[in-house]
């Protein structure tokens, strides 16, 4: 069976995991892992008991987390919760079983259950105590997982996901935004989060030119076939404005390059510098709804190539250009400088640099637009998602972006935080992906395809839960007074 024929872990129902009728290897059953497939067609085993140490460590790394009601279950089948009586075992086979244990391994309310004969791993009470069911399961599926996630779990966890050595048995978004709202009651309380012993050793890619030029590479020119299957017809890659949460994702789309461009006040005959333009499409909408001029800056050559065949099919390449170069070299004079999505790759050691090339490119009545993801509290981007997803990636806190406007002078006119929007964008990209999984698989692997779905589902958790921000920020020189009165304008 190739990797291709596989059905996805998570889709399993649950409980299904450890079944009584499921044929199990034998506890000496040392098969070589020679593809993703040999993964999750293996049954869980029991090559070696799972030690007292290793259920108190598997409690302690949920308790760490603030005891989320997840529950963790191990290569012999045996769950742990973070409260050492809601630990239960999968009772499910016979003493004669590899995975039978003797009564006194056993957490004292399960084997009292063995005794009286109720063994049901999925029992609704404990010693007459309703337990409430868990949000979701993670299975590792060998000891090594264990310790590798254990040790470093916060890129441990996405590297054993992603290749099949750890599975998720229940919903993947209700299983990470718990997760998340759990770690922060945690931060609140101002206990220390377990980050795992080499948590620390973890660098991020530099944002130099020749650096900030090779992370825009890996992430953005995967294939422009690629992002087709699950971004809107106009390739938008910034969280969508829904105006009404009924909006499709293409009509949120539209609604949110609207928005930008009515917060700039645009008119007819100005000048535009757009950093980091992707696709096209806002530098495009721009010039053919407002009758601006625009100057586009990217360093991502596929996403350069699609935006010029567009520009041209349209007629126009005359007042839209597309130029392929670092935003540090931005040259000439603009009414208005808009960027969607592109702080995120700066860095904050960057901001600075990036504030002088606005107050550089912007005349005296000048104003512009930054839209960023970001973050409450300043931390370093998970490493899984630095080294897998975005390298060199960086989500500021607001007060962090004032290095952008505080410097040169420019004054903050307008702050809005669309978190919400952005998780129902990251759903309906969710959604797309998952219908287009097998595509996506053939195009790449199955690795892959585990790769962007933790991505995106981790994407929406973390701005469901309040992780992440997304915050658009309007700025001005001091001096100008030709602005708005009211947002009512704003509204369409």
């Amino acid at each position: 069976m190739s990797p291709r024929d596989l059905q996805y872990a998570e889709r399993r129902p649950a409980g299904a995991i450890g079944s009584a009728k499921a044929k199990r290897p034998p506890m000496t059953d040392r098969r070589p892992v020679s593809s993703i497939a040999d993964v999750f067609t293996r049954p869980l085993t029991a090559r070696g008991r799972v030690s007292g140490v290793e259920r108190w460590l598997a409690r302690r790394l949920l308790q760490a987390i603030g005891s989320p009601p997840v529950r963790l279950t191990l290569w012999n089948g045996e769950e742990i919760a973070a409260n050492a009586k809601e630990s239960v075992r999968l009772l499910e086979c016979g003493d004669s079983s590899p995975l039978s244990v003797e009564r006194s391994e056993l957490p004292h309310d399960v084997a009292t259950r063995k005794e009286s004969g109720d063994e049901s791993p999925h029992s609704k009470s404990i010693q007459g105590r309703p337990v409430p069911p868990p949000v979701a399961r993670i299975v590792f599926r060998d000891r090594a997982t264990f310790w590798k996630v254990l040790l470093d779990p916060d890129f441990q966890f996405g590297e054993a996901y992603s290749e099949g050595r750890l599975d998720v048995d229940g919903d993947l978004i209700s299983l990470l935004e718990t997760i998340y709202r759990s770690r922060a009651a945690v931060r609140r309380s101002g206990s220390v989060g377990h980050s795992g012993l080499l948590g620390r050793l973890h660098r991020a890619q530099a944002n130099t030119p020749s650096g900030a030029r090779q992370n825009i590479h890996h992430h953005y020119d995967i294939g422009d076939d690629f992002y087709r299957l699950w971004l809107d017809r106009e390739m938008v890659y910034s969280g969508a404005y829904f105006a009404d949460p009924a909006m499709t994702l293409e009509d949120a789309q539209l609604a949110k390059l609207d928005y930008v461009c009515r917060k700039l006040w645009l008119r007819p005959g100005e000048t535009v510098v757009e950093i980091g333009g992707g696709w096209g499409a806002l530098a495009l909408l721009m010039a053919r709804n407002y009758g601006v001029t625009v100057k586009s800056f990217n360093i991502s050559k596929r996403q350069l190539d699609f935006a010029r065949r567009r520009a041209k099919a349209e007629g126009l390449d005359s007042r839209v250009e597309f130029i392929e170069d670092d935003y540090r070299n931005v040259a000439g004079r603009f009414d208005a400088l808009v960027s969607l999505g592109m702080l995120e790759h700066v860095g904050a050691s960057h901001y600075r640099e990036f504030g002088r090339v606005a107050d550089r490119c912007l005349g005296p009545a000048g104003r512009g637009l930054i839209q960023s993801i970001g973050q409450n509290t300043a931390a370093p981007v998970s490493p899984w998602i630095e080294r897998r997803i975005f390298p060199g990636g960086y989500l500021p806190t607001l007060r962090q972006m004032t290095d952008v406007f505080e410097p040169p002078g420019f004054s903050i006119l307008d702050i809005e935080n669309l978190r919400l929007h952005y998780a129902k964008t990251l759903r309906h990209w969710l959604d797309r992906f998952e219908a287009a999984a097998e595509r996506v698989a053939a195009m790449f692997d199955r690795r892959f395809v585990r790769i962007w779905r933790l991505y995106l589902a981790g994407s929406c958790a973390a701005f469901t839960a309040g992780e992440l921000q997304l915050y658009q920020v309007v700025f001005a020189r001091p001096g100008l007074n030709e602005i708005p009165w009211s947002r009512t304008g704003l509204y369409g």
